[in-house]
């Protein structure tokens, strides 16, 4: 699945990542491999060996269509997700094109999470084919065994592969995830965090793109090991606030993105779209989805929120938010998909001239521990918008 990116600066990873867990407990950062063509030979094992594009083939006609998802053979000839596919046809002349079956990837996805809730019934779902775990392991030796395990669940019972990676800290089990595809496991220990950053390109960290690479690369820091050794003003002058953030996350110690129950705190998820998005029907599915998804997150976690917000990241990459304070404290997953819905509509009425939405964002925020059942007046204020 493409990343989201950013290009006047980089913003801290806006769903938990960089949270840190202690006493033995790590992130188990699960990443199916190349999920859609996964899900498609799982059902066709014609395909097994092949290099596969799930997408739109090009036509006669010009279009904006991209790539969904490449297998590992055609990435080997030059293909990516959310490349043209005029220019993935170019490069793979010999592929096979299936259309995309999105109900099969998500009821997949949630066959996936059921077999994950076997290892943690709490997991975080980050994304249709991403989700993070928290265990409890002696060594990293027993946590690979954990992961292994995992993975070779995931093959037996759905015949999918997937990546792992493993560390205190969520963003580095992201990282590792990345680094261990395809159908690898990578754990990172906490005290060998700055070693494994060190020689990765900047652009391994989530949120950060082509255009913010290329501002880090011009000022002479390539590489996290370059971050590392940055001063904090110098990286402000050119990314703004998310500098600190992101050295600290060079030198080892990324400071927790969300904080501990009690004390506020947020957890939210994104969508970057295949193609931009122009129509305010093509967007509410994905808002409803995500702070559904969100939802579940938080109930499993059993916390409880007080306001959500909503971003979109327009096509000229600006971003823009809007936030609602609930009346109390609530903890169920349709109050955030009613106000969640109803921020976006008026995100997208307030466009001012941006035709295009690139990234969603869902965000629950000022959390607190639930206690027993949650009874709000915000259940019953204010309708939930039409979708469509």
């Amino acid at each position: 699945m493409p990343r989201p990116s950013t290009s006047a600066g980089v913003d801290p990873p806006r769903f938990d990542l960089g949270a840190a867990v202690d006493d033995g407990r790590w992130v188990l950062y699960v990443d199916m491999d190349a999920y859609y063509v996964s899900c498609e030979r799982h059902r066709r094992p014609d395909l097994n060996g092949r290099p596969v594009i799930v997408g739109i083939p090009p036509g006669p006609r010009p279009t904006r269509a991209v790539v969904l998802s490449a297998s590992y053979e055609a990435r080997a000839l030059g293909v990516r997700s959310a490349q043209p596919v005029a220019e993935a046809a170019r490069r793979a002349p010999d592929a096979l094109w299936v259309p995309p079956d999105f109900d099969l990837y998500e009821s997949t996805a949630e066959r996936v999470r059921e077999e994950l809730k076997r290892f943690d019934p709490a997991l975080a779902v980050r994304s249709i084919d991403e989700a993070a775990l928290t265990l409890t392991a002696t060594t990293p030796e027993a946590l690979r065994s954990i992961a292994g395990e995992i993975q070779r669940a995931l093959g037996r019972s759905l015949d999918l592969p997937s990546s792992i990676g493993a560390s205190p800290f969520e963003v580095v089990a992201k990282i590792a995830s990345d680094r261990a595809k395809p159908g690898g496991i990578v754990v990172v220990p906490r005290a060998a965090t700055r070693g494994f950053l060190a020689p990765l390109p900047v652009r391994s960290v989530p949120g950060i793109g082509p255009k913010t690479e290329a501002r880090l690369s011009a000022h002479g820091w390539s590489t996290l090991g370059d971050l590392a050794g940055a001063r904090r003003t110098e990286l402000r002058s050119v990314l703004g606030p998310g500098a600190g953030w992101l050295i600290d996350l060079a030198r080892g110690s990324p400071r927790p993105s969300v904080d501990r129950p009690g004390r506020g705190g947020f957890r939210s998820v994104d969508h970057t779209f295949e193609e931009d998005r122009r129509r305010w029907e093509e967007i509410a599915p994905t808002i409803e989805a995500l702070a559904l998804a969100l939802g579940r997150t938080l109930e499993g976690r059993r916390l409880r929120f007080a306001a959500v917000s909503v971003a979109f990241r327009w096509d000229d990459f600006t971003r823009s938010q809007r936030r609602g304070r609930l009346a109390g404290y609530d903890d169920a997953s349709a109050t955030i998909r009613r106000h969640a819905l109803r921020l976006g509509r008026e995100l997208w009425e307030d466009r001012r001239g941006r035709p295009a939405v690139r990234t969603v964002s869902v965000r629950a925020e000022e959390l607190m521990p639930r206690r027993g059942v949650q009874r709000s007046l915000d259940r019953f204020l204010d309708p939930a918008p039409p979708v469509m």
